[in-house]
């Protein structure tokens, strides 16, 4: 199983290159950043650091989105990642989530998604594409630059919708599920259904991502994690039931959420019981992180994917070095 870390683009510039460059010499296989309009620096200008500061990992957005995002102009972002990294751009693609609020956008809706994935395919064929996107249209456009044959795309997914769209056309899957193996089972049982009707040979690869904090203290790391448990209820509700959580309890926290992004919403997570928390993040010491490793193992997850919440950078890279130390520790066994 690969290993990855994710980051919103949050640090100073400087501050970040470091940070990368020491990701990957910590032996991880994969880099994600986030690209969450007003919220963080500009996700591509940072993922070009990290493709000058590394050799080795893959570079993904997770996720981009096509309402802030024309299709053609994500198309040739990624393309020009590819070259700058030597091919190791990944497309992460999702509807996109509560920041788009501020700019009086709504998510993408899940046939805009797909008609996106299949416009940038075609763009990243050289060809020239005429093409009538829902919020978009391509009229005779091609790139006038050499361009791969392929990219990867992951499709950003929690719901049964989103995730059998990712089964039928993505190369990968940026999996929210929470790190419950009922709700984990529920995502992929989704996933496969897409496979099956698009008559695909096999699931697309899937990278877990697991939000948290690793801390022997576990009141530190559990204190941590609720932001993300509480994103949960508000955005992917059915692994709140799946997870055993109060209906009621579930109602209440999607009511008074008022968080832009999950690390806003920490008043309404003091509402979660410490064992959901559990369900759906890392909240724990090195022990805890091994049995979740074991369960997406076990799963026939392909990657898991650290994204340390928390704290200061200090607190965070602590965490990224223990999920370091876990990865080593779980492939030596």
């Amino acid at each position: 199983m690969r290993s990855g870390v994710a980051l919103q683009p949050v640090y100073p510039s400087a501050q970040f290159g470091d940070l990368v460059e020491r990701i990957e010499t910590l032996g991880f296989d994969e880099f994600w950043l986030t690209d969450s309009s007003l919220h963080s620096r500009y996700s591509y200008m940072y993922l070009t650091i990290a493709a000058m500061r590394t050799s080795r990992m893959t570079l993904g957005t997770a996720v981009t989105n096509p309402v802030t995002r024309h299709p053609a102009l994500a198309a040739v972002a990624a393309t020009t990642l590819d070259e700058i990294s030597g091919g190791r751009a990944i497309m992460g693609i999702g509807a996109g989530d509560r920041p788009l609020l501020a700019l009086g956008h709504k998510p993408a809706r899940l046939r805009q998604l797909e008609d996106s994935i299949h416009a940038m395919r075609a763009l990243w064929t050289g060809d020239h594409v005429t093409y009538q996107g829902m919020g978009f249209e391509l009229v005779d456009a091609h790139m006038r630059f050499d361009v791969p044959a392929d990219i990867p795309v992951y499709v950003s997914a929690s719901g049964p919708k989103t995730l059998e769209m990712a089964g039928r056309v993505a190369d990968g899957v940026v999996l929210l599920a929470g790190l419950d193996t009922v709700g984990l089972t529920y995502a992929l049982e989704h996933i496969d259904r897409g496979v099956e009707k698009a008559g695909r040979s096999e699931r697309p690869k899937i990278s877990v991502f697991a939000y948290g904090e690793i801390n022997e203290d576990e009141d530190a790391a559990l204190e941590s994690a609720r932001t993300i448990a509480a994103w949960f209820p508000q955005t992917a509700p059915m692994y709140c039931e799946l997870a055993g959580l109060d209906k009621e309890l579930i109602s209440r926290v999607q009511q008074e959420y008022s968080g832009g992004e999950f690390q806003e919403a920490a008043k309404v997570a003091r509402l979660l019981p410490d064992d959901f928390v559990r369900r759906m993040a890392l909240a724990g010491d090195r022990a805890s992180v091994l049995e979740k490793m074991a369960t997406l193992d076990a799963l026939g997850v392909d990657s898991m994917t650290l994204f340390p919440i928390g704290g200061d950078i200090h607190s965070r890279t602590a965490t990224i070095e223990a999920f370091a130390e876990c990865v080593d520790a779980y492939k030596a066994e």
